[in-house]
């Protein structure tokens, strides 16, 4: 009985030491599950054949399927754009530990609003007096581009509630709005130049069906994120992975190339989250600003609130 119980315990020691081996990495809904998939399943091949771990790869349908599976702990690694590694970062015991950079070496990408060539729709003026004639397609309430940027510098600059002000409204992932305003379901939505690149690349021929009427300031490019909790042997070999991949070898460049134009990694820290901060407080300062119905005190406690918060980032910022 003794040596049975030796070799049982013996065979749960090497199962959890495999099992602490497999690691799950999130990739966050921008395009449909397949289309990711083609797009990141050589890098994870990759990075098993380089750091012997078993990468399991996560396609969720929206972007807060990836936060959730990381809070639980399903997923220990993941890529996502900024608003949603803020929501990792503060909901999911998760920290930013490298940024993508871009074909010659950019470290951001723009938010955009597209239309059908064909639109008569010229500009963003003529959304921002006429949206009554319109149907817009947002993005998905976590994604950096396709919603928190143009909710800042489209609709809360201009005093505007996109929910009431167009004829509908519907969010999806960049990919969706894409066909959707293609096949003129859509007059009007926002996206990025990461798919406009891409679109280019494999699709130019629809690029040309489409027109950009405005565009945003620059976006800090999007970070890789791990649960501070993983295994600090595990954390190593995935950053080292990481940082020098596609350095130097034609066949990771062009992995890399094909993921979205990505030249590479950097090392990076949540310190990259304070612009994306400071835009959530923006347009919440300016939403109870114009709230009429919120009593005066109560108004100006909160908005001394959150000057202090963008105070705080501006000092985290400065550093």
């Amino acid at each position: 009985m003794k040596l049975w119980l030796a070799v049982i315990a013996c065979a749960l020691g090497i199962a959890g030491t495999a099992q602490a081996q497999e690691v799950n990495f999130g990739i966050i809904a921008t395009d449909t599950a397949s289309t990711q998939r083609e797009r990141w399943e050589p890098f994870f091949r990759d990075m098993e054949k380089k750091t012997g771990l078993k990468i399991k790869s996560f396609y969720a349908p929206d972007y807060a399927g990836v936060i959730e599976a990381q809070r639980f702990n399903k997923v220990q690694v993941a890529w996502y754009g900024n608003k949603a590694a803020m929501e990792a970062v503060d909901r999911a015991n998760s920290e930013i530990f490298a940024q993508i950079v871009y074909s010659g070496g950019s470290l951001g990408y723009y938010s955009v609003l597209i239309v059908h060539k064909d639109s008569a729709i010229r500009s963003l003026d003529d959304i921002i007096k006429n949206g009554k004639n319109y149907t817009f397609g947002n993005g998905d309430p976590n994604s950096t581009s396709g919603f928190l940027v143009p909710a800042y510098y489209v609709f809360a600059l201009n005093k505007i509630d996109p929910k009431t002000h167009f004829k509908t409204v519907r969010s999806a992932s960049h990919g969706a709005n894409i066909q959707a305003v293609l096949n003129k379901q859509l007059d009007v939505a926002t996206n990025n130049t990461e798919e406009m690149e891409k679109l280019e690349m494999t699709k130019p021929e629809m690029l040309q069906q489409l027109r950009v009427i405005w565009k945003s300031p620059l976006i800090p490019s999007d970070p890789l994120v791990w649960r501070k909790d993983l295994d600090p042997a595990v954390k190593a070999k995935i950053k080292d992975f990481v940082l020098s991949y596609g350095k130097t070898d034609p066949a990771e460049k062009a992995v890399l190339k094909n993921i979205y134009n990505y030249t590479g990694f950097r090392e990076a820290s949540n310190a990259q989250l304070i612009p994306i901060r400071q835009l959530e407080y923006f347009k919440d300062r300016v939403k109870i600003e114009n709230d009429m119905a919120m009593n005066t005190d109560e108004k100006q406690k909160k908005l001394a609130d959150i000057d202090g918060k963008l105070l705080e980032l501006d000092r985290q910022a400065r550093r």
